[in-house]
Protein backbone atom coordinates (compact mmCIF):
# COMPACT_ATOMS: atom_id res chain seq x y z
CA UNK A 1 0.00 0.00 0.00
CA UNK A 2 3.03 2.27 0.40
CA UNK A 3 3.21 2.36 -3.39
CA UNK A 4 -0.09 4.22 -3.58
CA UNK A 5 1.06 6.84 -1.07
CA UNK A 6 4.48 7.31 -2.67
CA UNK A 7 3.06 7.64 -6.20
CA UNK A 8 0.53 10.28 -5.18
CA UNK A 9 2.95 12.35 -3.10
CA UNK A 10 5.74 12.24 -5.69
CA UNK A 11 3.33 13.19 -8.50
CA UNK A 12 1.98 16.08 -6.42
CA UNK A 13 5.47 17.34 -5.55
CA UNK A 14 6.71 17.15 -9.15
CA UNK A 15 3.88 19.20 -10.63
CA UNK A 16 3.92 21.74 -7.81
CA UNK A 17 7.57 22.55 -8.48
CA UNK A 18 7.76 21.57 -12.16
CA UNK A 19 4.75 23.40 -13.56
CA UNK A 20 6.08 26.94 -12.88
CA UNK A 21 9.30 25.96 -14.65
CA UNK A 22 7.25 24.79 -17.64
CA UNK A 23 5.25 28.05 -17.52
CA UNK A 24 8.45 30.09 -17.77
CA UNK A 25 9.76 27.94 -20.63
CA UNK A 26 6.53 28.14 -22.64
CA UNK A 27 6.19 31.88 -22.02
CA UNK A 28 9.77 32.45 -23.20
CA UNK A 29 9.01 30.48 -26.38
CA UNK A 30 5.77 32.37 -26.90
CA UNK A 31 3.67 29.21 -26.79
CA UNK A 32 0.44 30.88 -25.72
CA UNK A 33 -3.20 29.88 -26.00
CA UNK A 34 -4.97 30.73 -29.27
CA UNK A 35 -8.50 31.95 -28.49
CA UNK A 36 -11.23 31.27 -31.05
CA UNK A 37 -13.49 34.17 -32.03
CA UNK A 38 -16.70 32.14 -31.50
CA UNK A 39 -16.08 31.60 -27.78
CA UNK A 40 -17.37 33.70 -24.87
CA UNK A 41 -16.09 37.29 -25.06
CA UNK A 42 -14.76 37.12 -21.51
CA UNK A 43 -12.19 34.56 -22.66
CA UNK A 44 -10.32 37.13 -24.71
CA UNK A 45 -8.17 37.96 -21.67
CA UNK A 46 -6.86 34.37 -21.68
CA UNK A 47 -5.09 34.84 -25.00
CA UNK A 48 -1.37 34.22 -24.71
CA UNK A 49 -1.59 32.14 -21.51
CA UNK A 50 0.93 29.28 -21.82
CA UNK A 51 -0.68 26.05 -22.98
CA UNK A 52 0.43 22.40 -23.43
CA UNK A 53 0.51 22.17 -19.63
CA UNK A 54 -0.44 18.51 -19.91
CA UNK A 55 3.28 17.90 -20.41
CA UNK A 56 3.75 18.64 -16.69
CA UNK A 57 1.38 16.05 -15.27
CA UNK A 58 2.11 13.41 -17.92
CA UNK A 59 5.83 13.51 -17.14
CA UNK A 60 5.14 13.75 -13.41
CA UNK A 61 2.91 10.67 -13.55
CA UNK A 62 5.50 8.64 -15.47
CA UNK A 63 8.32 9.69 -13.14
CA UNK A 64 6.21 9.15 -10.00
CA UNK A 65 5.34 5.63 -11.11
CA UNK A 66 8.96 4.78 -11.97
CA UNK A 67 10.41 6.25 -8.77
CA UNK A 68 7.78 4.46 -6.68
CA UNK A 69 8.80 1.13 -8.19
CA UNK A 70 12.45 1.86 -7.42
CA UNK A 71 11.75 2.94 -3.83
CA UNK A 72 9.51 -0.03 -3.05
CA UNK A 73 11.50 -2.57 -5.11
CA UNK A 74 8.29 -3.65 -6.83
CA UNK A 75 8.24 -4.64 -10.48
CA UNK A 76 5.96 -2.74 -12.89
CA UNK A 77 2.92 -4.69 -14.07
CA UNK A 78 1.58 -5.11 -17.57
CA UNK A 79 -1.72 -3.42 -16.70
CA UNK A 80 -0.01 -0.40 -15.16
CA UNK A 81 2.36 0.02 -18.09
CA UNK A 82 -0.48 -0.27 -20.62
CA UNK A 83 -2.51 2.47 -18.94
CA UNK A 84 0.58 4.69 -18.87
CA UNK A 85 1.22 3.89 -22.54
CA UNK A 86 -2.33 4.93 -23.42
CA UNK A 87 -2.00 8.11 -21.35
CA UNK A 88 1.31 9.13 -22.92
CA UNK A 89 0.26 8.07 -26.43
CA UNK A 90 -2.92 10.13 -26.39
CA UNK A 91 -0.95 12.98 -24.84
CA UNK A 92 1.47 12.85 -27.78
CA UNK A 93 -1.41 13.19 -30.25
CA UNK A 94 -2.68 16.16 -28.25
CA UNK A 95 0.81 17.68 -28.14
CA UNK A 96 1.07 17.60 -31.95
CA UNK A 97 -2.37 19.25 -32.14
CA UNK A 98 -1.35 21.99 -29.68
CA UNK A 99 1.99 22.56 -31.38
CA UNK A 100 0.36 23.16 -34.76
CA UNK A 101 -2.16 25.56 -33.20
CA UNK A 102 0.64 27.60 -31.67
CA UNK A 103 3.31 27.53 -34.38
CA UNK A 104 0.98 27.86 -37.37
CA UNK A 105 -1.62 29.95 -35.50
CA UNK A 106 -4.31 27.58 -36.79
CA UNK A 107 -7.02 27.36 -34.15
CA UNK A 108 -8.16 23.88 -35.19
CA UNK A 109 -4.68 22.35 -34.91
CA UNK A 110 -4.21 18.96 -36.57
CA UNK A 111 -6.43 18.15 -39.50
CA UNK A 112 -9.41 16.07 -38.35
CA UNK A 113 -8.25 12.97 -40.26
CA UNK A 114 -4.71 13.20 -38.91
CA UNK A 115 -5.91 13.67 -35.34
CA UNK A 116 -8.33 10.75 -35.63
CA UNK A 117 -5.62 8.58 -37.18
CA UNK A 118 -3.30 9.26 -34.25
CA UNK A 119 -6.00 8.43 -31.72
CA UNK A 120 -6.91 5.24 -33.59
CA UNK A 121 -3.31 4.04 -33.75
CA UNK A 122 -2.77 4.53 -30.03
CA UNK A 123 -6.20 3.15 -29.10
CA UNK A 124 -5.93 0.04 -31.27
CA UNK A 125 -2.42 -0.67 -30.01
CA UNK A 126 -3.65 -0.46 -26.40
CA UNK A 127 -6.73 -2.62 -27.04
CA UNK A 128 -4.79 -5.35 -28.86
CA UNK A 129 -1.98 -5.44 -26.29
CA UNK A 130 -4.49 -5.47 -23.40
CA UNK A 131 -5.72 -8.88 -24.57
CA UNK A 132 -2.20 -10.31 -24.49
CA UNK A 133 0.23 -11.10 -21.64
CA UNK A 134 -1.88 -13.57 -19.67
CA UNK A 135 -0.58 -14.26 -16.16
CA UNK A 136 -0.27 -17.67 -14.49
CA UNK A 137 -4.03 -17.64 -13.86
CA UNK A 138 -4.82 -16.90 -17.50
CA UNK A 139 -5.90 -13.31 -16.77
CA UNK A 140 -5.05 -10.62 -19.33
CA UNK A 141 -5.11 -6.87 -18.53
CA UNK A 142 -8.46 -6.51 -20.32
CA UNK A 143 -11.40 -8.84 -20.81
CA UNK A 144 -13.56 -9.43 -23.88
CA UNK A 145 -16.62 -9.41 -21.62
CA UNK A 146 -18.49 -6.19 -20.85
CA UNK A 147 -18.22 -4.90 -17.30
CA UNK A 148 -20.04 -2.66 -14.87
CA UNK A 149 -18.73 -3.26 -11.35
CA UNK A 150 -17.34 -6.59 -12.61
CA UNK A 151 -17.40 -8.57 -15.84
CA UNK A 152 -20.82 -9.84 -16.80
CA UNK A 153 -22.50 -11.64 -19.69
CA UNK A 154 -20.66 -13.40 -22.45
CA UNK A 155 -17.52 -12.65 -24.41
CA UNK A 156 -18.00 -10.23 -27.31
CA UNK A 157 -14.85 -11.48 -29.01
CA UNK A 158 -11.58 -9.64 -29.67
CA UNK A 159 -12.73 -7.63 -32.71
CA UNK A 160 -15.81 -6.16 -31.03
CA UNK A 161 -13.76 -5.58 -27.88
CA UNK A 162 -11.25 -3.47 -29.85
CA UNK A 163 -14.11 -1.42 -31.33
CA UNK A 164 -15.65 -1.00 -27.86
CA UNK A 165 -12.32 0.01 -26.33
CA UNK A 166 -11.78 2.55 -29.10
CA UNK A 167 -15.22 4.01 -28.49
CA UNK A 168 -14.45 4.41 -24.78
CA UNK A 169 -11.05 5.96 -25.41
CA UNK A 170 -12.34 8.42 -28.01
CA UNK A 171 -15.44 9.27 -25.98
CA UNK A 172 -13.55 9.99 -22.76
CA UNK A 173 -10.73 11.87 -24.51
CA UNK A 174 -13.15 14.13 -26.32
CA UNK A 175 -15.29 14.42 -23.18
CA UNK A 176 -12.38 15.76 -21.13
CA UNK A 177 -11.36 17.95 -24.07
CA UNK A 178 -14.83 19.54 -24.21
CA UNK A 179 -14.83 20.01 -20.43
CA UNK A 180 -11.48 21.81 -20.54
CA UNK A 181 -13.00 25.20 -21.29
CA UNK A 182 -12.76 26.94 -17.91
CA UNK A 183 -9.84 27.37 -15.52
CA UNK A 184 -9.37 24.22 -13.45
CA UNK A 185 -12.67 22.59 -14.45
CA UNK A 186 -11.36 19.48 -16.22
CA UNK A 187 -8.36 19.14 -13.92
CA UNK A 188 -10.40 19.22 -10.72
CA UNK A 189 -13.02 16.84 -12.11
CA UNK A 190 -10.29 14.41 -13.21
CA UNK A 191 -8.72 14.45 -9.74
CA UNK A 192 -12.02 13.20 -8.30
CA UNK A 193 -12.34 10.33 -10.78
CA UNK A 194 -8.73 9.27 -10.31
CA UNK A 195 -9.35 9.31 -6.56
CA UNK A 196 -12.28 6.96 -7.14
CA UNK A 197 -10.00 4.59 -9.05
CA UNK A 198 -7.48 4.63 -6.21
CA UNK A 199 -10.28 3.37 -3.98
CA UNK A 200 -11.53 0.84 -6.55
CA UNK A 201 -8.07 -0.60 -7.18
CA UNK A 202 -7.33 -0.84 -3.47
CA UNK A 203 -10.68 -2.50 -2.75
CA UNK A 204 -10.30 -4.94 -5.63
CA UNK A 205 -6.84 -5.86 -4.39
CA UNK A 206 -8.28 -6.66 -0.96
CA UNK A 207 -10.94 -8.89 -2.54
CA UNK A 208 -8.80 -10.26 -5.37
CA UNK A 209 -9.44 -13.74 -6.77
CA UNK A 210 -5.69 -14.27 -7.04
CA UNK A 211 -5.44 -14.20 -3.24
CA UNK A 212 -6.14 -17.61 -1.71
CA UNK A 213 -7.68 -15.92 1.34
CA UNK A 214 -10.30 -14.02 -0.66
CA UNK A 215 -10.85 -16.35 -3.63
CA UNK A 216 -14.44 -17.45 -4.03
CA UNK A 217 -17.82 -15.77 -4.33
CA UNK A 218 -17.54 -12.00 -4.60
CA UNK A 219 -13.84 -11.79 -5.47
CA UNK A 220 -12.61 -9.64 -8.35
CA UNK A 221 -11.08 -11.13 -11.50
CA UNK A 222 -8.72 -8.25 -12.31
CA UNK A 223 -5.17 -8.72 -13.54
CA UNK A 224 -3.24 -6.13 -11.47
CA UNK A 225 -5.66 -4.19 -9.22
CA UNK A 226 -3.06 -2.80 -6.80
CA UNK A 227 -0.87 -1.42 -9.57
CA UNK A 228 -3.88 0.21 -11.22
CA UNK A 229 -4.44 1.99 -7.91
CA UNK A 230 -0.78 3.09 -8.00
CA UNK A 231 -1.19 4.53 -11.50
CA UNK A 232 -4.44 6.26 -10.48
CA UNK A 233 -2.71 7.72 -7.42
CA UNK A 234 0.18 9.05 -9.53
CA UNK A 235 -2.33 10.65 -11.90
CA UNK A 236 -4.39 12.08 -9.04
CA UNK A 237 -1.37 13.59 -7.30
CA UNK A 238 0.06 15.00 -10.52
CA UNK A 239 -3.25 16.60 -11.52
CA UNK A 240 -3.74 17.95 -7.99
CA UNK A 241 -0.39 19.72 -8.12
CA UNK A 242 -1.12 21.03 -11.60
CA UNK A 243 -4.47 22.39 -10.37
CA UNK A 244 -2.57 24.83 -8.11
CA UNK A 245 -1.39 26.62 -11.27
CA UNK A 246 -4.39 25.83 -13.48
CA UNK A 247 -7.12 27.17 -11.19
CA UNK A 248 -8.61 30.62 -11.83
CA UNK A 249 -6.92 32.77 -12.91
CA UNK A 250 -4.99 30.05 -14.72
CA UNK A 251 -1.27 30.54 -15.19
CA UNK A 252 -1.22 27.63 -17.67
CA UNK A 253 -3.70 25.52 -19.65
CA UNK A 254 -3.45 21.75 -20.11
CA UNK A 255 -4.29 21.99 -23.83
CA UNK A 256 -5.16 18.96 -25.92
CA UNK A 257 -1.91 17.49 -24.65
CA UNK A 258 -3.48 17.13 -21.24
CA UNK A 259 -7.14 16.58 -22.06
CA UNK A 260 -6.54 13.71 -24.49
CA UNK A 261 -4.09 12.13 -22.05
CA UNK A 262 -6.52 12.33 -19.14
CA UNK A 263 -9.35 10.88 -21.21
CA UNK A 264 -7.13 8.01 -22.29
CA UNK A 265 -6.05 7.38 -18.70
CA UNK A 266 -9.67 7.24 -17.49
CA UNK A 267 -10.69 4.83 -20.25
CA UNK A 268 -7.61 2.66 -19.64
CA UNK A 269 -8.28 2.42 -15.91
CA UNK A 270 -11.93 1.51 -16.53
CA UNK A 271 -11.07 -1.18 -19.08
CA UNK A 272 -8.32 -2.78 -16.99
CA UNK A 273 -10.27 -2.61 -13.71
CA UNK A 274 -13.39 -4.13 -15.34
CA UNK A 275 -15.55 -1.05 -14.61
CA UNK A 276 -16.21 0.08 -18.17
CA UNK A 277 -19.89 1.05 -17.87
CA UNK A 278 -19.38 2.39 -14.35
CA UNK A 279 -17.07 5.05 -15.83
CA UNK A 280 -20.15 6.77 -17.31
CA UNK A 281 -21.26 7.45 -13.71
CA UNK A 282 -17.84 8.16 -12.21
CA UNK A 283 -17.10 10.61 -15.03
CA UNK A 284 -20.66 11.91 -15.12
CA UNK A 285 -19.65 15.55 -15.67
CA UNK A 286 -17.70 14.64 -18.81
CA UNK A 287 -20.71 12.69 -20.12
CA UNK A 288 -23.09 15.56 -19.31
CA UNK A 289 -20.96 18.13 -21.10
CA UNK A 290 -20.46 15.86 -24.12
CA UNK A 291 -24.20 15.26 -24.36
CA UNK A 292 -24.83 19.01 -24.30
CA UNK A 293 -22.77 19.33 -27.48
CA UNK A 294 -24.55 16.37 -29.10
CA UNK A 295 -27.96 17.86 -28.23
CA UNK A 296 -26.96 21.32 -29.45
CA UNK A 297 -25.62 20.07 -32.78
CA UNK A 298 -28.51 17.65 -33.31
CA UNK A 299 -31.14 20.26 -32.50
CA UNK A 300 -29.60 22.86 -34.79
CA UNK A 301 -29.31 20.45 -37.72
CA UNK A 302 -32.88 19.21 -37.33
CA UNK A 303 -34.75 22.38 -36.33
CA UNK A 304 -32.23 25.20 -36.93
CA UNK A 305 -32.76 26.12 -33.27
CA UNK A 306 -30.34 25.95 -30.36
CA UNK A 307 -31.19 24.38 -27.01
CA UNK A 308 -28.36 26.16 -25.16
CA UNK A 309 -27.02 29.66 -25.55
CA UNK A 310 -23.66 28.07 -26.27
CA UNK A 311 -22.20 24.59 -26.07
CA UNK A 312 -20.40 22.98 -24.28
CA UNK A 313 -22.70 23.38 -21.28
CA UNK A 314 -20.31 25.42 -19.10
CA UNK A 315 -20.40 28.28 -21.63
CA UNK A 316 -24.20 28.31 -21.55
CA UNK A 317 -24.10 29.26 -17.87
CA UNK A 318 -21.36 31.81 -18.49
CA UNK A 319 -23.62 33.55 -20.98
CA UNK A 320 -26.43 33.46 -18.41
CA UNK A 321 -24.26 35.65 -16.18
CA UNK A 322 -22.56 33.12 -13.91
CA UNK A 323 -18.94 33.95 -13.12
CA UNK A 324 -16.30 31.49 -14.28
CA UNK A 325 -15.43 30.49 -10.71
CA UNK A 326 -19.11 29.92 -9.87
CA UNK A 327 -19.55 27.62 -12.86
CA UNK A 328 -16.40 25.66 -12.03
CA UNK A 329 -17.25 25.15 -8.35
CA UNK A 330 -20.83 24.11 -9.06
CA UNK A 331 -19.71 21.72 -11.78
CA UNK A 332 -17.13 20.28 -9.37
CA UNK A 333 -20.00 19.64 -6.94
CA UNK A 334 -21.89 17.81 -9.67
CA UNK A 335 -18.79 15.74 -10.44
CA UNK A 336 -18.32 14.97 -6.74
CA UNK A 337 -21.90 13.70 -6.54
CA UNK A 338 -21.31 11.53 -9.63
CA UNK A 339 -18.24 9.97 -8.01
CA UNK A 340 -20.14 9.39 -4.76
CA UNK A 341 -23.01 7.67 -6.58
CA UNK A 342 -20.60 5.62 -8.70
CA UNK A 343 -18.63 4.39 -5.70
CA UNK A 344 -21.85 3.65 -3.85
CA UNK A 345 -23.03 1.48 -6.74
CA UNK A 346 -19.60 -0.19 -6.94
CA UNK A 347 -19.81 -1.14 -3.27
CA UNK A 348 -23.44 -2.22 -3.61
CA UNK A 349 -22.38 -4.49 -6.48
CA UNK A 350 -19.90 -6.22 -4.20
CA UNK A 351 -22.52 -6.67 -1.45
CA UNK A 352 -24.96 -8.15 -3.95
CA UNK A 353 -22.64 -10.99 -4.94
CA UNK A 354 -20.90 -11.52 -1.61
Amino acid sequence: MNQILFAGVIGLFLTLIGTPLLIKFLARKGYGQFIRDDGPRTHGSKKGTPTMGGIAFILATLIAYAVTKVITSKAPTTSGLLVLFLTAGMGLVGFLDDYIKIVKQRSLGLRAKAKMAGQLIVGIAFAVLALQFADTRGQTPASTRLSFTQDFGWSVGPVIFVVWALFMILAMSNGVNLTDGLDGLATGASVMVFGAYVFIGTWQHGQWCGNSLTAGAGCYEVRDPLDLAVVASALMGSCFGFLWWNTSPAKIFMGDTGSLALGGALAGLAICSRTELLLALLGGLFVLITMSVVIQVGSFRLTRKRVFRMAPLQHHFELKGWSEVLVVVRFWIIQGLCVAVGLGIFYAGWLAIK
